[in-house]
């Protein structure tokens, strides 16, 4: 069996299906996981990972976990503690779902120094380990679903600066390969998609997707910043502007490994924006 944290999120969804589908058991744990969340078949446990003996019921009797860090709350996780219930239970296997923040803003609180500590807390957790490291998500454009439906238009700041935004699927799909497969033990996979998108791209890439043009308008860095401070921490919305305006060569990097994982190429934004189409119409 194989326990998927984080179940009903963007990663977490897809990768549930791709393991029923594989014909693995699945339990998806996540905070508000319920039957309208999940596939038919899976196994589900409401869990509060800042609680880790909560997860301790879902575990028992696995082989492989998934952790995810819990984004902009992971400060309140303890990576140890979760990892030591579930060795003791006897999961022999975890793949950790970290960020590319560790090695392009290591000093950085919210995208690099927690995320450091889940990764230490599992090479030395005893079990056998995947890490997965992420850059910034094609999902992210959901920020922008209100204003395409309602106005056609995109705003975002740094319109010309592209980075190479990975589909969450692509990232699912590595996971379950990590999770069913001893081959992937120990490795450190960097998961990027297979070309530079800029916002202004990624806005036409939304209109081609729906069928009618999206307007995009360049935001200064300042109402950039005041819109993020609504819903994001103050250090958390410096970090992001700084990546999105002046990322580094490690940001703008494009990775091989979802390629060398899965034998295909990685998904473009564009064909993340054609299958969510019904999102931003």
């Amino acid at each position: 069996m194989i326990v998927v944290t984080g179940a009903t999120g963007n990663v977490g969804r897809p990768l549930v299906a791709a393991l029923a589908t594989a014909g693995e058991r699945v339990t998806a744990v996540s905070r508000n996981v319920s039957a309208a969340n999940v596939a038919e078949g899976v196994r589900f446990r409401p869990v509060d990972l800042t609680d880790p003996e909560s997860l301790r019921p879902a575990v028992d009797g696995a082989d492989a976990l998934f952790l995810q860090d819990a984004g902009m709350n992971a400060h309140l996780l303890s990576p140890r503690d979760i990892l030591a219930v579930a060795k003791e239970v006897g999961v022999g296997r975890v793949v950790l779902l970290s960020s590319i923040g560790v090695v392009t803003r290591p000093d950085s609180a919210s995208h690099g120094i927690v995320a450091r500590s889940f990764e230490d807390a599992v090479r030395q957790s005893g079990l056998e380990w995947t890490i997965l490291r992420p850059g910034g998500f094609a999902s992210n454009a959901y920020a922008w679903a209100e204003s395409v439906r309602t106005r056609r238009t995109v705003a975002a700041p740094f319109g010309d600066v592209g980075l190479p935004t990975v589909d969450p699927a692509d990232i699912a799909e590595v996971g379950a390969a990590a999770l069913r497969d001893d081959r992937h033990a120990g490795q450190v996979y960097e998961l990027t998609g297979p070309v530079l998108c800029t916002p202004r791209r990624q806005a036409d890439a939304i209109g081609e997707a729906i069928g009618e043009p999206v307007r995009f308008v360049e935001q200064t860095p300042d109402e950039a910043r005041a819109q993020m401070l609504r819903f994001m921490p103050p250090p958390v919305v410096e970090t992001t502007l700084a990546v999105l305006g002046a990322p580094t060569p490690a940001e703008q990097r494009i990775s091989p490994d979802v390629e060398r994982v899965l034998g295909r190429p990685a998904r473009t934004f564009a064909e993340w924006a054609a299958r969510h189409a019904g999102s931003f119409r």
